[in-house]
């Protein structure tokens, strides 16, 4: 409860800052229950959330608009690629590899963004601030030499996953996480009321109904697209349309 008591003073004063100079303010980067704290804060202060992709998970507040601030500014937020100086002869990297080595450097997780993994290199989003620093010192993840170099995100990361149809009883939430991650609904439900379950950056509570466009992240499992209802099939099922992100 305490740090949340401190979440919320920290954006509010964030917050405050932006209406009462007329500048863009920017947070550091929020996990999804900090943003549902954001998302619920009382605050006149209009605010976007970016995280270098649309699917990104981690992102950082936005507060501002070209209108309060008379300007457009770009987020802080640098894309950095990490990449096996001799791919032929690297370990097989993963998330946890790329995170525990930038943690090594002393890096507070506050600053650093998702983390995705393509082909064996790392894509690492962070605060522009930060990634001077960890190019010029990150030079092994586990046991593989790296290179570390400003990059834009690779095409496979900008492009949306492909379009899956899965069948489901209705638009409820549960009905939805259970069919695409092949659960069985008091499995779904149970996630939901164990607070492991977010909708575009919301805590989900009790039964919600998705709608087209909501983008479903469910701890240790994953995340979706949901892109609403394609027919209702002779059995008065529904026939959803989601792309999932792997």
């Amino acid at each position: 409860m305490e740090n949340e008591v401190l979440l919320k003073n920290r954006l509010t004063e964030l917050a405050s800052r932006a209406l009462g100079r007329g500048v863009w303010v920017f947070s550091e980067f929020l996990t999804l229950s900090e943003q549902d704290t954001l998302s619920r804060l009382r605050t006149d202060c209009p605010f976007t959330l970016f995280g270098g992709l649309p699917s990104s998970e981690r992102k950082i507040a936005c507060f501002g608009t070209e209108e309060l601030c008379g300007y457009v500014e770009t987020p802080p937020v640098a894309c950095l690629k990490i990449e096996p100086v001799r791919q032929r002869f690297a370990d097989a990297l993963t998330h946890r590899d790329f995170l525990g080595s930038l943690m090594g450097l002393g890096i507070r997780r506050e600053v650093l963004g998702d983390i995705e993994v393509v082909d064996n290199v790392g894509y690492l989003f962070c605060l522009d601030s930060i990634a001077g620093f960890i190019c010029h010192n990150l030079t092994t993840v586990r046991h593989t030499t790296v290179s570390c170099a400003p990059s834009e995100p690779p095409e496979k990361l900008s492009t949306p996953p492909p379009l899956s149809e899965l069948v489901v009883a209705s638009e409820r939430l549960d009905a939805a996480v259970a069919a695409v991650f092949r659960l069985s609904r008091s499995q779904a439900q149970a996630l939901i009321e164990a607070e492991e379950v977010f909708i575009s950056g919301r805590l989900a509570k009790g039964p919600a109904a998705l709608a087209e466009g909501d983008i479903v992240s469910v701890r240790h499992h994953g995340r979706f697209l949901y892109e609403g209802v394609l027919r209702q099939t002779k059995k008065g099922r529904l026939r959803i349309r989601v792309r999932i992100y792997r």
